[in-house]
């Protein structure tokens, strides 16, 4: 901790005695282990480690930044030094207001497994080979084409000009699995099963299982007419329709350049009365927990909609001084090396209330319908407008309460907003799946375009 936090404390004053008006420091640290699988066969391990710093400093409501993945004296005051040229060669931001002030931070758990720190190579190899073996011995028309392991060790800090020194230190583990299947010359599209946690804790048996168990289904895949029908989202299919539009739309970045559909509806319906969303970085074992943002801004709990109704946006430092309101805690640092990027608005962990139904129950509730369990196409969806077409795939046809066939070329198109409010079901089968903690969602009225 004291390490970190004292790097950053050198950067920021190096700056502020070089001129800086304001001035930040974000470090991390991180290590990995990744075990990687290829077309049924386990054919590297990989191990690796990154540290570095990125500076902003501020000079006349101008903001530069610097970065650097050598932690010396020298480098570190360096980097100052060139965020300090960078925002004296830059353009003044009218809308610039300050770096973040320092609060309480509040307290996170199940983000730290100290198992994982002393995880070995060999541990996460036999893990990955009992992953091939549940694929492998499933069925023998089941090919394990793309998936692996991996296991990661990771602590950051902030440190600004203005009183913040935050630290913080996290651990993650993650197996998946991609798959088809061949009977024939009947090949099945690609199906894919992943589990994610923040500790020790994840079923590898269960991952090849259900992914293998998907291929074999989606054999003998059938084309269906075109028309409109009740639809199940599994988890993966709905997170990728829902941050290219609802997640968006909720961002205040977005928002304040009016290419959000929200943005004149707070305190109004947007979605169905069975939907209650929040964003939450403070998550108990949420895999986007953390006890502050990419500013040094707590981390909190955030209503977005309550029982269908719009109550708040997602703010970062900047856009939340923009609209004279408190930041939610919502930057982030993105990328493979956090340190090197600018702080960007971005959802924590995504939280859907669950359901009482079961699976079974929200598919025994449709006489006509679909289970989608994957989706192609989503990045081209309208924040605006919230419009969408997309392949849907792998997914299977619903026929009087059950899941009756495999179907092929179908392509699911609307509008996400008129989706969230044609909500009819929620399971109570949460998963976490990237920022979406969800359980399976059934959804009315959705236009389905066939190839029959």
């Amino acid at each position: 901790m004291s390490e970190l936090i004292n790097f950053g404390k050198k950067a920021v004053n190096t700056a502020i005695r070089g001129g800086a008006d304001e001035a930040e420091a974000f470090l991390s640290k991180g290590s990995s282990i990744s075990i990687d699988i290829e077309r049924g066969q386990i054919v590297r391990s990989a191990k690796s480690a990154d540290q570095g710093l990125g500076v902003r400093a501020v000079f006349r409501k101008a903001v530069g930044f610097s970065y650097c993945n050598t932690l010396t004296d020298k480098e570190i005051e360096q980097t100052a030094l060139r965020a300090l040229k960078a925002a004296k060669a830059s353009q003044p931001d009218k809308d610039w207001v300050s770096l973040a002030d320092t609060k309480k931070f509040g307290e996170t758990k199940g983000t730290y497994d100290k198992r994982l720190v002393d995880v070995s190579s060999d541990d996460l190899v036999e893990m990955a080979s009992d992953l091939l073996g549940a694929v492998v011995g499933y069925d023998k028309r089941v090919l394990a084409v793309d998936g692996g392991v991996g296991a990661s060790v990771f602590d950051s800090a902030v440190v600004n000009s203005h009183g913040i020194e935050a630290y913080d230190m996290g651990t993650a583990f993650g197996c998946s699995m991609e798959t088809i299947a061949r009977d024939g010359a009947d090949v099945t599209p690609a199906c894919f099963d992943l589990q994610a946690e923040r500790v020790f804790d994840v079923d590898v048996d269960a991952v090849g299982t259900e992914a293998a168990r998907q291929a074999v289904c989606a054999l003998g895949a059938k084309k269906i007419d075109s028309g409109v029908f009740s639809v199940v989202f599994t988890q993966q299919a709905f997170r990728s329709l829902l941050y290219y539009t609802v997640i968006n739309a909720v961002k205040a970045d977005f928002v304040q350049r009016e290419r959000s559909a929200f943005k004149d509806k707070l305190g109004e319906k947007v979605a169905s009365e069975l939907v209650s969303v929040y964003d939450d970085g403070l998550l108990e074992g949420g895999l986007m927990t953390r006890k502050f943002d990419g500013e040094g801004v707590p981390s909190q709990k955030t209503c977005v909609i309550q029982k269908g109704v719009l109550q708040n946006f997602l703010y970062d430092n900047y856009t939340a001084n923009k609209a004279n309101t408190q930041s939610t805690g919502n930057a982030v640092r993105s990328g493979g090396a956090a340190y090197s990027s600018t702080p960007v608005l971005e959802a924590s962990n995504f939280v859907f209330s669950k359901g009482n139904k079961t699976e079974d129950e929200l598919v025994g509730e449709i006489t006509d319908g679909l289970v989608v369990y994957g989706v192609q196409g989503a990045h081209s969806s309208n924040p605006e407008s919230g419009e969408f077409s997309v392949v849907a795939t792998p997914a299977w046809k619903i026929e009087n309460g059950v899941v009756a066939y495999a179907v092929r070329d179908v392509m699911l198109t609307g509008s996400f907003f008129d989706v969230l409010c044609n909500v009819s079901g929620l399971g109570s089968n949460v998963r976490k799946i990237g920022q979406l903690v969800a359980p399976w969602i059934k959804v009315e009225n959705v236009r389905a375009v066939g190839s029959r």
